[in-house]
């Protein structure tokens, strides 16, 4: 095995943990376990600097031996194994889109919760005046519940 079909092979692994992950992720988030998602969220970025680090690699091999006078071309087994990272690339980017709406419509219905909250409250605090009309606030100075 070549030395880049080596650096492809850990980068596919890399991928495949990368896509576990976040599948873990979309998991955790539409439980609502803050705590493990967060520790999640740790291990992923972790992995991501590896997968940085291992592109940069990557970079430094090609410009090395695949450009200039020494050109040299892909083995058809490079070939297959950069293929093959392409798509579990294009399977992450997918799966983090996803996450990324799964975070989104979370958020939508912590703010619609939160404006039925504010409504109640609005409703609860409402009072009448020596008229009988509605009157927003706090109950009277010394009426005690």
């Amino acid at each position: 095995m070549s030395e880049l079909s080596g650096l492809f092979e850990t980068q596919c692994e890399q991928l495949n943990n990368l896509l576990m992950l976040l599948d873990r992720e979309l998991h955790l988030i539409s439980a609502r376990e803050p705590d493990e998602l967060m520790r999640l969220v740790e291990e992923k970025n972790q992995l991501l600097d590896a997968i940085q680090k291992l592109d940069g690699d990557i970079a430094a091999y090609y410009a090395e031996h695949m450009t200039g006078d020494n050109k040299a071309s892909l083995s058809d087994d490079e070939q297959r194994l950069l293929d093959e990272n392409s798509r579990l690339l294009e399977q992450c980017k997918y799966n983090t889109s996803i996450n990324e709406k799964a975070v989104e419509q979370g958020q939508l219905k912590l703010a619609h919760l939160r404006q039925l909250i504010m409504d109640v409250r609005a409703k609860e605090s409402l009072t009448y005046d020596k008229s009988g009309a509605t009157k927003g606030g706090t109950l009277g100075k010394g009426v005690s519940a």
